[in-house]
């Protein structure tokens, strides 16, 4: 089984910049895609940016040209720099991972990381 955690979440002002991280841990044959998605006030949970373990990366368009996802598989972590952040970017973030165990297909979570913009 893999457990994801994540860091790196805070406040910061508009224009700033955080960098989250998560690292996954436990036993898998393979992890695949691994993403971010967030959750603001009210709102419900949506994906912010996926990469494969290819390094194939895809974002949502109200983040494009700002953050940037990467992962390191010998560490089995992804990153993800926010740069250029917004209000409307306050939110929980969490790590999602799609992996292979020996009896298949499986999707994680982590618990998530606050993340508050400031106007």
């Amino acid at each position: 089984q893999v457990q994801l955690a994540e860091s790196g979440g805070g406040l910061v002002q508009a224009g700033g910049s955080l960098r989250l991280s998560c690292a996954a841990s436990g036993i898998a044959l393979r992890i695949n895609d691994m993403g971010w998605y967030r959750q603001g006030p009210g709102k419900q949970r949506e994906l912010v940016a996926t990469i494969s373990s290819g390094g194939i990366s895809s974002y949502v368009d109200s983040v494009k040209g700002r953050f940037t996802i990467s992962r390191d598989n010998a560490k089995m972590t992804v990153l993800l720099q926010m740069d250029g952040l917004k209000p409307e970017d306050t939110a929980v973030y969490y790590c999602n991972a799609q992996y292979q165990d020996f009896v298949g297909p499986k999707i994680t979570w982590g618990r998530g990381t606050q993340v508050t913009v400031s106007s």
